[in-house]
């Protein structure tokens, strides 16, 4: 038998071994969880008769007072009383007025280094609004723990004039020995089932993973070509001859699927090829065309006066035509992204650059410094900007004040680059597959475009984040290092 990680004999042995330590664990935390309940229920009971006797106590001399059944007579009526009841219940005593000041005590001294001789607002305010008047305060003292009742000191017609404050030790010291020893039986009872488990375990997992080892040996042997051998299924156990049919009959399937699928993925790739050509093609052309129209028109309007404007429409269309032929010479060597370059680039006038074809009133470019370089490439940046803009085009090309905001700030040892627009925004759903490379939330094209982006980034040791809220618009950031 076969011991690993992955092996169905080591998740089978440990899967009863887990379920025997689950079993123990909960049972031990059970037991603990049932005998902490049934002290605090034994607390509880033995604290209320308590106060009921210690309450009939306190009838019968408030019954038996010549004293007024007022306040302010409290001391006076349980002056010696109090010791008596003390001596009689062995339990401590406090006597507090109405407003939580305390009047007499057994044992003043038990809250000295600890509580005031005031009763908190908290405590006053839980006893006056209790249904029953009664409060139960549990709390700690040196390590110990106590519970505290607090229940009212009526006259005979049920007016309150005193509050009975019974602190109460918890002494779980038998109960704390019964669960010891009963943990120590429990352990070793444990302990036996832990060894019976694994011994158990041991020969289950054998006997049941023996008769799938054999069938796995036979299908080991077998070699997955055009004439994939068959098993014998004459020569193979009852209960398996099930699945030996069944993977003859795959077998069979599978020849037939093997020769198609070939087929299909050659023609398939050829498909994928041609449209991230179109895709890639696309992204410079769009903004080459508008450029061209846009100089047409001021050429026509005699708006171009000078040399110095031609040459910028000449730079833009050069640059684009750059970018074309470098998308052209990536895909003839198998569609491979353009040929990585590492120049020390101007990122503001590369940028600006890229961005002179978008003008128009709702786009804007801001740069903290004129000149700012790091390592990139020339042809790639202008296509990541280009195809950021472009997607921030489209997001806004409903919107009846749209905007587009390109900001590139720059810090001691990175390069940021933003892209902002109040478009459509994306779901949370879509911005977590946004840069898969064939996913799109497009009627047409493959979706490659930001998987493009994200890659040349990244060729560059950079990041690329988005934030967007539907209907409030998009952002996306790029980092890059400067060296």
């Amino acid at each position: 038998m076969i011991w690993g990680s992955n092996s169905l004999s080591s998740k089978i042995f440990l899967s009863i071994i887990s379920l025997v330590l689950v079993a123990s664990v909960l049972i031990a935390g059970v037991t603990v969880y049932q005998y902490k309940e049934e002290a605090k229920d034994l607390h509880r009971e033995k604290l209320e008769r308590k106060q009921r006797a210690i309450n009939s106590n306190i009838d019968y001399i408030l019954r038996t007072t010549t004293y007024p059944l007022e306040t302010n007579y409290v001391p006076l009526i349980f002056k010696d009383k109090i010791y008596e009841i003390q001596e009689i219940h062995s339990e401590e005593i406090n006597i507090f007025d109405l407003e939580g000041n305390l009047l007499i005590s057994s044992f003043a001294s038990f809250y000295a280094d600890s509580l005031s001789r005031n009763l908190p607002d908290k405590i006053i305010n839980q006893l006056e609004n209790s249904p029953d008047k009664k409060y139960t305060e549990n709390f700690k003292y040196d390590g110990q723990r106590y519970q505290s009742s607090y229940t009212y000191i009526t006259n005979p017609f049920f007016k309150p004039i005193a509050i009975l404050n019974l602190p109460y030790i918890e002494d779980d010291g038998y109960m704390d020995q019964e669960l010891k020893d009963f943990f120590v039986l429990l352990s070793q009872v444990y302990l036996l089932m832990i060894l019976g488990a694994v011994f158990l375990a041991y020969f289950l997992s054998k006997l049941i993973t023996k008769s799938i080892n054999q069938i796995g040996e036979k299908i080991s042997a077998t070699k997955l070509s055009e004439n994939a051998s068959k098993l014998s299924v004459e020569d193979s156990v009852f209960e398996l001859r099930p699945i030996i049919k069944a993977y003859n009959k795959a077998m069979e399937e599978l020849e037939e699927s093997t020769k198609k699928l070939a087929q299909t993925e050659r023609e398939e790739a050829w498909r994928q090829m041609a449209r991230q050509v179109a895709h890639e093609i696309k992204n410079p052309l769009t903004p080459m065309r508008l450029t061209v129209q846009s100089f047409e028109r001021n050429f026509r309007l005699g708006e171009v006066k000078n040399e110095a404007e031609i040459k910028d429409f000449s730079a833009t269309i050069i640059q684009q035509i750059d970018t074309l032929t470098a998308i052209a010479e990536a895909f003839s060597n198998f569609a491979k992204m353009p040929s990585q370059k590492s120049e020390y680039l101007n990122i503001t006038k590369t940028i600006q650059l890229a961005c002179d074809i978008f003008k128009g009133p709702h786009f804007h470019m801001y740069a903290d410094k004129e000149d700012i370089y790091a390592k990139f490439d020339r042809a790639q940046l202008i296509r990541v900007i280009t195809n950021l803009v472009k997607n921030a085009q489209q997001a806004t090309e409903h919107h009846e004040n749209p905007f587009i905001i390109v900001e590139v700030r720059a810090s001691k040892t990175h390069v940021k680059i933003s892209v902002s627009d109040n478009g459509v925004g994306i779901d949370e759903a879509t911005q977590k597959r946004i840069f898969e490379p064939k996913f799109t939330t497009k009627t047409s094209g493959m979706g490659l475009g930001l998987g493009m982006v994200k890659n040349i980034v990244e060729n560059y040791k950079g990041s690329i984040k988005l934030k967007s809220k539907v209907n409030k618009g998009t952002t996306f950031v790029i980092e890059i290092p400067k060296s």
